[in-house]
C-alpha cells in the first residue's frame, strides 16, 4: 500500500468517526428533548392552599364508621382533614391519637379522612384496632390518590374547606394544638 493510499484510508476513516459520533450525538439529543417535553406535557400540578382539592374515590376499611366508600365531593359542605399515613411511619403513629380525640368533637362540621398507603388492609385494621379509631380511613391500595395528590413524605395532611378548595397542607405530624388550629379554619361559617 503506497503512503497516498494509506493517507486516504485514514483520512476516510476520520470522515467515517466522524459522521458516527454525529449521528449518535443527535440521537442522544433527541431523547433529551424528547423526555423534556414529555415532562412538561404531564399533570405535574402540586396542590397548594387556594386549589380545588381532586375529587377521588376510595373503599373505607375502617369497620368503626358508616361510610363504605370515600367519596371527596360527597363531603361538600363541611371542612375536610384529608390525611395520608401508613402503619410503619413513626409520626403517623403519634398523631393518630390527636385525630381520634377531635374526631367526636367536629364530626358533625369536619370529616377527618386518613388514606392508607398500606400494602394490605390486614395490618390496616390491626392499626385501627390497636388505636380505636372511629374516622373513615380508606386503603389507597393502587397508590392512585397518592399519585394525584403528589404525596412525598408521610404523614401529609389537606386542610380542605367546605368548598372544596384546599387551605393549608402540612406534611409531618400535627401536635394536638396545631390539629385543632386547622380544623377549626375549616369549619363551616355558622
Amino acid at each position: 500500500m503506497s503512503l497516498d493510499e494509506r493517507k486516504r484510508n485514514k483520512k476516510n476513516k476520520k470522515k467515517n468517526r466522524l459522521i458516527f459520533r454525529s449521528a449518535v450525538l443527535a440521537i442522544l439529543l433527541g431523547a433529551v428533548i424528547f423526555a423534556l417535553v414529555n415532562n412538561l406535557q404531564q399533570d405535574n400540578n402540586i396542590y397548594r392552599a387556594g386549589d380545588q382539592a381532586p375529587d377521588f374515590k376510595l373503599e373505607q376499611v375502617s369497620e368503626n364508621n358508616d361510610l363504605e366508600t370515600i367519596q371527596l365531593s360527597e363531603l361538600q359542605g363541611k371542612g375536610v382533614m384529608l390525611n395520608f399515613w401508613g402503619t410503619w411511619c413513626e409520626p403517623c403513629k403519634d398523631e393518630m391519637p390527636y385525630m381520634e380525640e377531635l374526631y367526636p368533637k367536629y364530626k358533625d362540621e369536619i370529616e377527618i379522612v386518613a388514606v392508607s398507603l398500606d400494602a394490605t388492609e390486614l395490618v390496616i385494621h390491626r392499626f385501627i384496632d390497636s388505636y380505636g379509631l372511629s374516622f373513615p380511613i380508606p386503603h389507597d391500595a393502587t397508590g392512585e390518590v397518592k399519585d394525584l395528590y403528589k404525596i412525598g413524605p408521610i404523614p401529609s395532611t389537606f386542610f380542605i374547606d367546605p368548598e372544596g378548595e384546599i387551605v393549608e397542607v402540612v406534611e409531618g405530624a400535627l401536635s394536638l394544638e396545631s390539629l385543632e388550629g386547622h380544623l377549626q379554619e375549616i369549619r363551616p361559617a355558622s
